[in-house]
């Protein structure tokens, strides 16, 4: 029997989780919200919760008998990788374990002023939560180097999918149309990422890195009109960068500016991409709203 054990049963990792389900899988994970656990058990996965600072007693006996491991926890100030900072030994002595997705960022890679990199290229993180992304890689791969977890790395893009993105954003009337000339981000639909884990499962390489993004890098300005093109709104007004009043985080995604190539997760796993832009994505996001 395969069991999936998700640490942060969040966004991406959820989309995951339900494939593993609907292929018999058990599934397990963690969640920060008591409220949170008693629906996702009624989704049949048998949730606990984990506090980074707080109890793990009711974790390691869920993580029993897991053969795949993700972990989507992000980094804290306090905390480079709470799994790992809190819960190592019993991952370490996990017997079943055939494959271990750790989720990082295209952050990891710095700013390239519009330029390419790919899994090559050596991370040069600007930003301290990217550089702590980059620390937590290397705690999971000194489980892989140390103890022989099968551990992949995912680099994910930016993030969409339904109720999620720059779509929900126009609905709220949240979206704004931020001009910075020759800015551009990579972008990746929740069932692409979802589609490249498993295809990693079924071919595991272990201490590989994957970068999970689409085709169409693009400036954020353009993907905003194009979505309330599709609903039938007016685009908001265009602001430059710099008038922009944006909060010291959201100022910050417009420090790394690169295209990332995604060749890797075509050639080595077999991915081809159900939405390979934007544009294919947003529709689809749209059908099922």
């Amino acid at each position: 029997m395969k069991k999936l054990f998700c640490f942060g049963l969040g966004f991406s990792a959820m989309a995951l989780a339900r494939h593993c389900l609907d292929k018999g899988w058990t599934v397990a994970g963690t969640t920060r919200s008591a409220d949170r656990c008693a629906s996702l058990r009624d989704e049949g996965i048998d949730a606990v919760a984990f506090d980074a600072d707080g109890e793990t007693d009711g974790v390691e006996p869920a993580l029993e008998g897991t053969t795949h491991l993700v972990d989507s926890i992000p980094p804290s100030a306090s905390m480079i990788c709470p799994p790992l900072d809190r819960l190592a030994t019993p991952i370490s002595q996990l017997e079943d374990l055939e494959w271990v997705g750790y989720f990082s960022t295209t952050g990891v890679y710095g700013n390239h002023d519009g330029g390419w990199v790919d899994e090559t290229t050596p991370v040069q993180p600007s930003l301290d939560r990217s550089i702590r992304r980059v620390a937590a890689e290397e705690a999971w791969l000194v489980m892989h180097e140390r103890y022989g977890l099968p551990v992949h790395l995912f680099r994910l893009a930016g993030i969409y999918g339904p109720g999620r993105g720059v779509l929900e954003q126009v609905r709220k009337g949240r979206a704004r149309r931020i001009v910075k000339p020759g800015q551009v981000f990579s972008r990746i639909h929740v069932d692409d990422i979802a589609a490249v884990l498993l295809a990693s499962i079924s071919r595991p390489n272990p201490g590989a890195a994957y970068n999970v993004c689409d085709d169409e890098a693009e400036e954020p300005a353009k993907v905003v009109a194009y979505a309330c093109e599709l609903l039938g709104v007016s685009p908001p007004e265009p602001v430059p960068f710099d008038d922009a009043d944006l909060s010291d985080m959201a100022r910050s995604f417009y420090a790394d500016n690169k295209r990332v190539r995604n060749e890797r997760i075509k050639k080595e796993l077999g991915v081809v991409l159900r939405y390979p832009g934007y544009r294919e994505g947003m529709v689809a996001d749209l059908s099922e709203s």
